[in-house]
């Protein structure tokens, strides 16, 4: 008798795969765009087991926002969102208004979306040029994008960049980190399960030249490995 592949498993919404979202302090995002400036103040500093940096609670008159907390902040401190705005750290304003070379974080990739790019503890982006067409940021990978000149952004860097310095240990710690965040630790290689496992398994750990595309239209239990690659081999000149 077979068993489902972990893809399968994850879809039947069993809670081994559920993430405990009820426990999740809420979503961090730049507060709504609205015609006027606001000023906002840190009310808390509060963690979150779904997130890998401090979030900070910010009261804009009657409504609260949460965001991830930078570097230098304090609960009490003021900090605004709007087009006019200072590029001041905890500060939130569009791209075309932030100077070249200004560290930035939780950009947004359009409009409104609250923010998407760069949100891990530590981590920070660059503004390098202002073009007609967009504005180019180099992102923690190294590689450049450009976005949108009314996209968002916060000023600074995000708080907790020590959190990787700290070893687990032990597997158990790395486990129960992963299960807050409902991610599978550890992760078992296809080859290496037995072939009532997964279409990769059997023959031993070691088996060599065993085909990885799936066709799209392949049904759940062999759509795995690449699906419907485009270029599969060494690419040639």
């Amino acid at each position: 008798m077979g068993k489902n592949l972990v893809q399968q498993a994850r879809g039947k919404g069993s809670p081994t795969y559920k993430s405990p979202s009820f426990r999740y302090k809420g979503a961090a995002k730049h507060i709504p765009i609205y015609d006027k400036d606001m000023k906002g103040e840190i009310i808390d500093l509060v963690h979150c087991q779904g997130h890998s940096a401090p979030l900070a609670v910010i009261m804009y008159g009657k409504e609260k926002c949460i965001i991830q907390a930078p570097e230098g902040v304090r609960v009490g401190d003021v900090i605004e969102a709007g087009n006019d705005v200072k590029p001041k750290v905890g500060n939130t304003l569009p791209l075309s208004n932030v100077p070249e070379g200004t560290q930035i974080y939780n950009i947004e990739n359009s409009p409104g979306d609250g923010g998407k790019f760069c949100r891990s503890s530590g981590s920070f982006a660059k503004i390098i040029t202002k073009l007609p067409t967009g504005i180019s940021v180099l992102l923690p990978s190294g590689k450049r994008k450009l976005f949108r000149h009314d996209c968002r952004a916060t000023i600074g860097v995000v708080a907790g960049s020590g959190r990787t310095e700290k070893p687990f240990l032990k597997a158990g710690k790395m486990y129960h980190k992963m299960r807050a965040k409902n991610k599978l630790w550890p992760i078992t290689s296809g080859t290496s399960m037995n072939a009532v496992d997964h279409p990769f398994g059997s023959g031993g750990s070691s088996t060599k030249g065993r085909p990885t595309q799936a066709s799209r239209n392949a049904p759940p239990g062999r759509k795995v490995g690449k699906i419907a690659p485009r270029i599969t081999g060494k690419r040639k000149k």
